[in-house]
């Protein structure tokens, strides 16, 4: 049949309709390829760069997406470590061990459950002054509340201040104790009788406490068992006179020895008598040993 002139017209018009739609699809297409291809994003014309930019802007989009959702979560996770880290750190060094002089390096929180013990004890820990030794009075404000009054109330004779001081400065960060009385406060019945260097509270209970020192002169000395046995018993013996005669408004449940120890070799003697230790020197004491590492030579 043949066609009409006005079916021919519009099939001519159709197929130039096509045409241009085909150059303009070329034209998108070539931009969709400037958008994945970088090299053909540097040679695009005008209406390319538009269709570089549009990508670009979805690019960029994607990115925002990935930061919003990825990163955001990325940096909720880091939060999330770093605060565990940081609520750990007060349950190792007696919530406020950051609050002081020195650094605690051991495990703590091990006293308040011997309290109620009828039973001795023997701990340790570290205290470590790395290479900033203690500097008093300059320095007395950087300690704990218990360990400056030490200081400023002083003992009752001696040169003791400082070893007594960082006892009580590593007890208050690592066992939560606070200072009741400090040595001069404490009251006996004979009063010459022996004494005991402060009184504490430990999970509310009132403790004893006397401080010793491992250390042989000069600094590196051999400390033996047999140092540590003179020690142990000279100052176990005076912790059962002194609880013996202390007057009723300042009694303890009972007491804890702290040996503030030059070095690991002395800790490890102290610890080695200990065992050999009869039951009625060893009584219900807690032995508390500090190893002390760094410039520690103002404590001894």
């Amino acid at each position: 049949m043949p066609t009409s002139p006005r079916v021919l017209a519009t099939l001519l018009l159709f197929l130039l309709a096509l045409g241009c739609g085909d150059d303009d699809g070329g034209l998108d297409a070539g931009a969709l390829d400037a958008g994945v291809d970088a090299s053909a994003s540097f040679d695009a014309g005008g209406e390319d760069a538009g269709a570089l930019d549009d990508a670009g802007a979805l690019d960029d989009a994607g990115a925002l997406d990935d930061a919003g959702a990825l990163d955001d979560a990325g940096a909720l996770d880091d939060a999330g470590t770093d605060a565990g880290a940081l609520d750990a750190g007060p349950m190792e060094d007696a919530g406020g061990a950051a609050d002081g002089f020195g650094a605690i390096a051991g495990p703590c929180f091990r006293v308040a459950a011997e309290l109620d013990e009828a039973t001795p004890s023997y701990f340790a820990t570290r205290l470590d002054f790395m290479d900033d030794a203690f500097d008093d009075p300059e320095e007395r404000d950087l300690l704990t509340p218990g360990a400056r009054e030490i200081l400023e109330e002083g003992t009752a004779g001696g040169s003791s201040e400082i070893s007594e001081a960082f006892a009580m400065e590593v007890l208050a960060r690592c066992e939560g104790a606070t200072l009741l009385q400090s040595e001069t406060e404490i009251r006996y019945d004979p009063m010459e009788s022996t004494r005991t260097d402060m009184r504490v509270s430990i999970d509310g209970m009132p403790v004893g406490v006397s401080v010793t020192r491992a250390f042989r002169f000069p600094p590196g000395s051999p400390f033996t068992t047999t140092d540590a046995m003179g020690l142990l018993e000279d100052k176990l013996g005076d912790i059962l006179v002194s609880s013996a005669n202390v007057e009723p408004e300042f009694d303890w449940v009972k007491q804890i020895l702290v040996v503030m120890a030059y070095a690991d070799m002395h800790e490890e003697s102290l610890r080695t008598v200990w065992d050999t230790l009869d039951a009625e020197t060893r009584a219900d004491t807690i032995v508390y040993v500090v190893i002390t590492d760094g410039d520690d030579s103002p404590v001894y």
